[in-house]
């Protein structure tokens, strides 16, 4: 049964049920790709599927709207795939399991994918409707987004007509996003030895933080369960002789981990000693977080029987410590042009422990290159100290605000006509496919809006069923006007 009938705009709703029914995480997109590809091939919709699985769908000028220039607008299919530790939905495999509490829309157990799920579902109402006014549209739909905008980076856009563009991957109504941050991932590879130890297992989870987007939240300050580790991991050594058996933190290198998890090997008589030296750093814990992740807490557990486990050397420990002590996180500079915007950040999303290395994954972004540059370099300098690598990936541009922009002057008319009121005109510190975009595409035009959503890439992510409905009547307003000649 359809969880989502009865909501109107009906055709919106129908098709992010749709979409929602289809795996569609970062790296698993195909299946979407496919159905996005028959939903055009029944409609005889001209459709490119690239080699990425990018879409690219034309539909022609409504009449009377031949002589207008085309349109293109523009989303991502994949979403950040994220699920609480109890949930048993396989999401590589699975559809989510869609709820509704009130305004909202959510997915119970996992995240729901609104970004950019409902840019995809406005993209398709708009292709199945044959009485919507509008010029000649290209609906441009990209994978990869979420972990680097790889698939806007490997997009031919040469297919493209359009230099005006509605990007659809904005979370908060009323708002015209104008210009981003650029950003790049980096992965930090720190070799680790290991050896053979017999002792008790201590094992420890940092949780109940909030998380959330790393560019949308990161100037909360909220806690990040990695660098909390690493800050338990200095605090034990300095007690005890404890070493890593294993370690987990975090889900994604753009997400602000809520938990991470761990298992160390301790000799039976620092027990009592290790235990209070938890308890007490999580005291601290709570307290510097207490307004901002007041639900905070350090989990520990010690085993009753001593165990032979392979474990981190000493010297090896005692660097993945300093590591996770040294690396920058968080909020690194605010803008000096722009009130209350982050101009550069880093998020540590990612804590790996393999049999040989221990892996760092980090979102790192900024609207100033220079400092984006030296930010990576800062990284660089830690892992040579340490004797580690670091490798960067999906870096992408920022995209940078537009003085002269007929699109934006006449969302801004649309807007003020139907709710009496100027849209915020604002910059954004998380990242946008907007940017890559512009630099394949000179002269681009492009304005991102979207309906409000709220902690997004966390299984508490919400979709507001009446902001759909008001983006909807303003996007249709949008596509029907004439340019003034």
């Amino acid at each position: 049964m359809s969880v989502l009938e009865g909501l109107e705009p009906a055709s919106v709703f129908h098709f992010f049920e749709e979409i929602c029914k289809i795996p569609h995480g970062s790296g698993n997109e195909e299946q979407l790709s496919d159905y996005l590809k028959r939903f055009a091939m029944e409609r005889d919709l001209f459709c490119i599927q690239d080699a990425a699985k990018n879409i690219v769908i034309v539909k022609e000028a409504a009449p009377g709207y031949e002589a207008e220039e085309t349109l293109i607008i523009q989303g991502h299919m994949d979403m950040v795939a994220v699920k609480d530790e109890d949930c048993g939905i396989d999401m590589r495999k699975e559809p989510l399991c869609l709820q509704t509490d009130g305004d909202y829309i959510f997915a119970r157990g996992t995240s729901l994918g609104g970004d950019d799920g409902i840019a995809v579902a406005y993209l398709l109402a708009v292709l199945d409707d044959n009485e919507i006014a509008h010029p000649r549209l290209e609906a441009v739909i990209t994978v990869g987004e979420e972990v680097g905008m790889d698939g806007a980076r490997a997009l031919d856009c040469s297919v493209l007509q359009g230099r005006r563009m509605l990007n659809l991957d904005n979370e908060e109504e009323g708002i015209l996003l104008t210009s981003c941050a650029g950003g790049v991932r980096a992965d930090f590879i720190l070799p680790v030895m290991r050896e053979t130890r017999t002792g008790r297992l201590l094992s420890l989870q940092v949780g109940g933080l909030t998380g959330g987007h790393s560019g949308m939240e990161i100037i909360k300050g909220g806690g990040n369960a990695n660098c909390l580790m690493g800050r338990l991991f200095d605090a034990l050594l300095k007690e005890t002789k404890v070493s890593l058996v294993s370690l987990d933190g975090g889900l994604a290198d753009n997400a602000i981990p809520r938990q991470a998890d761990a298992v160390l090997i301790i000799e039976e008589q620092e027990t009592e000693k290790a235990v209070s030296v938890v308890r007490d750093m999580e005291k601290k814990f709570r307290t510097e977080l207490a307004q901002k992740d007041p639900d905070a807490f350090v989990s520990v557990s010690i085993a009753e029987e001593e165990r032979e486990v392979n474990c981190l050397r000493a010297d090896s420990m005692r660097k993945a410590s300093d590591c996770l002590l040294a690396v920058p996180n968080g909020v690194q500079a605010m803008s000096a042009d722009v009130e209350g915007l982050v101009e550069t950040s880093l998020n540590l999303g990612v804590l790996r422990l393999t049999e040989d290395t221990l892996e760092l994954s980090f979102a790192i972004r900024s609207s100033l290159d220079s400092a984006k540059e030296a930010l990576c370099g800062k990284l660089c300098a830690v892992s040579s100290l340490a004797g580690a690598d670091v490798a960067f990936r999906g870096d992408y541009p920022g995209w940078a605000y537009r003085q002269d922009s007929p699109l934006r002057d006449m969302m801004i008319r649309v807007y003020e006509k139907m709710y009496g009121r100027k849209p915020a005109i604002e910059a954004i510190h998380a990242g946008l496919e907007c940017g890559l975009f512009a630099g394949k595409l000179p002269g681009l035009d492009c304005i991102a809006y979207g309906p409000d959503m709220k902690d997004v890439h966390t299984t508490r992510e919400a979709l507001s069923i009446s902001s759909v409905k008001s983006v909807w009547a303003y996007l249709l307003e949008v596509l029907k006007q004439k340019q003034e000649k």
